[in-house]
């Protein structure tokens, strides 16, 4: 059974071939209009949207030059640039044509009523005008969060940990080496990802992100690579794959170690070759893309248990930065505090509303096992919960971190260790109270919190 779908507008001094092309493409298009006179083509698209205009170039009696269809598109497209125009005439002429699409047609197809070449003439470019914009809709999408992330300025760190990430970020974004980003979860690693797009010659491309670790084998291909109409039962219509759409900009691979060996003997020959074949075609597409990888698993590791490809790490790691945890970068925690409380606070309509220093401080205390992440959550549900002008440390919940130590080693360290972690937690981030259970004062307890990295 045809799917029905689209529009098209007909533009024909021919009033017989405007009825033969209705009544042909009725059981292709959900709607088809026909014009008579090209004096109302323009007012026509004013007032409609079309996916395909099927022009016909010569209206005047006994002149077959193609300039009148000419002028007409390119009033279409100064209409709308983007507008698909399939051109028509009594005549195959190979230099026409050649001008036709130099001058912006989609394409040209002659009056021979060839049925069978005239319907894969225009369904060619309504597939075209889809995949066009398909393409246009994840550029606006991808631009409009590129703006959104630039003005929210989620790049924060002046930590030195986090100024030597920055650094070799600085230096290796102009490039085209592929990189690599380690860390543990919640480290911040998409949002590197995006500041080295950001900083790459690249920018003006696409950030296309792909969560490998939510793609299952049975998807990988369609997803990445792409599809063409009949692949398989939902392949509907052809449609571009992740690569393909990145091309010109930056693919963006996370979690990348949960790939399974199947998909990535498939990416590295996607990788390696710099080209794509759709699934259902044996047509290869050239990309062009710029990748940026990032897991929180032992790759290296993995490669010797042979649980990764060596060829596809070494292909995928020309420059490697690890991300630092946030217990390791504790002086990026007020910055990083204080830009989730203005974000949350215009969400929640609480404008004015900071942090006390009792707020801060258990905010500080705290070692982060979900990090950067794991503090955004925090403080969104500090600001829901606040009922007064300041985040106090009783508005602030924390879950005890699973990472502290048991208490069944006899390292006098480990123990002391634990045993602040403990105190703090009991008092909630009361630095005073915790100090004072402790029977030590409050700076020594500082100097400990930042000893062993509370």
């Amino acid at each position: 059974m045809i799917r029905k779908e689209g529009k098209i507008l007909i533009v024909d001094d021919n009033k017989e071939l405007l009825l033969a092309f209705k009544r042909y493409f009725a059981k292709w298009f959900t709607d088809i209009k026909t014009v008579s006179n090209p004096n109302l083509l323009i007012s026509t698209i004013q007032q409609e949207w079309f996916d395909i205009i099927l022009l016909d170039m010569n209206f005047s009696a006994g002149i077959n030059s193609g300039n009148e269809g000419f002028y007409w598109l390119n009033r279409v497209l100064e209409h709308d640039a983007d507008a698909t125009v399939v051109l028509i005439t009594a005549y195959a002429d190979i230099d026409l044509a050649i001008r036709a699409m130099k001058e912006g047609a989609t394409d040209f197809v002659s009056k021979t009523w060839d049925e069978e070449k005239i319907l894969q003439t225009v369904l060619s470019a309504y597939r075209q005008r889809q995949t066009k914009q398909e393409l246009s809709r994840v550029k606006q999408q991808t631009q409009q969060l590129q703006v959104e992330q630039s003005v929210s300025g989620m790049v924060i760190g002046q930590s030195a940990a986090m100024r030597g990430v920055l650094s070799t970020i600085a230096k290796v974004a102009p490039t085209d080496a592929s990189v690599l980003l380690l860390g543990e979860n919640g480290t911040g690693k998409e949002v590197l990802a995006q500041e080295i797009h950001r900083l790459s010659l690249r920018a003006k491309g696409l950030f296309v992100s792909v969560d490998l670790g939510a793609l299952p084998d049975t998807l990988f291909e369609s997803e990445m690579f792409g599809y063409t109409k009949g692949a398989f039962t939902d392949a509907k219509d052809d449609k571009m794959g992740r690569m393909e759409v990145a091309s010109g900009g930056t693919l963006f691979l996370d979690e990348l170690g949960n790939m399974p060996l199947t998909q990535q003997s498939k990416l590295l020959a996607a990788v390696q070759n710099g080209e794509v074949t759709r699934l259902g075609s044996v047509k290869p597409r050239p990309t062009d893309v710029r990748i940026v990888s990032a897991t929180n698993m032992p790759l290296y590791q993995m490669v010797d248990d042979g649980r990764f490809r060596r060829d596809l790490l070494y292909r995928l790691n020309t420059i490697q930065i690890e991300i630092p945890p946030l217990r390791d970068r504790r002086d990026d925690i007020p910055a990083l505090a204080t830009h989730f409380l203005n974000r949350f606070a215009q969400k929640y309509q609480k404008s004015g509303l900071t942090f006390a220093q009792s707020g801060m401080e258990k905010l500080m205390a705290f070692s982060w096992p979900g990090n950067i992440r794991e503090l955004q959550h925090v403080v969104e549900k500090a600001v829901i919960l606040c009922d007064g002008s300041s985040i106090t440390q009783s508005d602030i919940s924390l879950h005890p971190t699973s990472t502290q130590p048991t208490a069944t080693t006899l390292n006098l360290e480990e123990n002391e260790r634990q045993l602040v972690a403990n105190a703090i937690d009991k008092c909630k981030g009361n630095m005073s109270e915790a100090a004072r259970q402790l029977g030590i004062n409050r700076t020594t307890l500082y100097q400990k919190i930042k000893r062993y990295g509370l």
